[in-house]
């Protein structure tokens, strides 16, 4: 498929997918988020794509906000629409993906730019990175799944000092918040993230993507992660990777997985 604000790139069992609208910092309009899920999309149902990873063009952002000027006159019906819509076509879309995705955050990432680095599996930032919500200096909150993924991910007393004051992070702040996995020079980035993705990939995508769902539901209200662990552990012996695993460990050799 052909995008106008985004680019894709096959790479060795990875795709990936960088938000290209460079002069406005990779914000995030309707456009952008419908491209977004449907090359997320595109790359989840490809049987050769092990792994995802997005990032944002040039050296100053991942992806800096929302663009504003779309819903600055906005009614009350209006703004809660925008964010159904947005959680369910793009960031609860990434979040629940069978195939793992890493944001790859190469610069700012703010308001929707951080709850979209969010909705993704983990995080790995370059160390010019700086991370925020900033939503409520516009006199709104966040409106991505940010209130909720941030809470979940550095606790309830840093995720509300970070709403309510506006302000940002930087890169080492966020490691050590647990808000994003590591932290390397910018123009390593992406080869880092390559390198994580070459380690996941030499296991089962099957058995991966049956753990993002039982990991997720821990995160769900009124659904018991368990019981999820449980069905999802069952199913895995009905799989040809789980044959072909543990026969690979009782004839000590390397596992070929068949893969998704």
């Amino acid at each position: 498929m052909s995008y106008n604000n985004i680019l894709t790139d096959y790479q060795n069992g990875t795709t990936i997918i960088t938000i290209n609208r460079p002069k406005k910092l990779n914000a995030l309009n309707k456009e952008t988020i419908q491209e977004l899920h449907d090359a997320f999309d595109e790359a989840n149902k490809d049987k050769n794509t092990k792994v995802i990873i997005v990032t944002g063009s040039g050296e100053k952002a991942f992806v800096a906000g929302a663009d504003i000027s779309e819903f600055a006159d906005f009614n009350v019906e209006e703004g809660g629409k925008l964010a159904a819509q947005g959680q369910k076509l793009l960031f609860d879309f990434v979040e629940n993906l069978s195939t793992p995705v890493i944001a790859a955050v190469n610069g700012f990432a703010l308001g929707g730019g951080l709850e979209l680095a969010m909705a993704c599996h983990f995080r790995v930032a370059s160390t010019n990175a700086r991370m925020g919500l900033p939503e409520t200096s516009l006199g709104v909150i966040p409106g991505y799944g940010g209130t909720q993924r941030l809470s979940q991910l550095v606790g309830k007393g840093r995720a509300m000092e970070m709403i309510m004051t506006a302000g940002m992070i930087d890169a080492n702040q966020a490691l050590s918040y647990g808000l994003v996995n590591h932290v390397v020079e910018q123009e390593g980035l992406i080869e880092f993230c390559q390198g994580i993705a070459g380690k996941i990939m030499r296991n089962s995508s099957v058995a991966i993507s049956e753990a993002i769902k039982a990991v997720n539901a821990n995160y769900k209200d009124g659904v018991n992660g368990y019981d999820v662990e449980i069905k999802a552990f069952g199913d895995c012996f009905g799989t040809e990777d789980f044959t072909e695993g543990t026969t690979a460990f009782l004839e000590k050799r390397k596992a070929d997985f068949p893969g998704k």
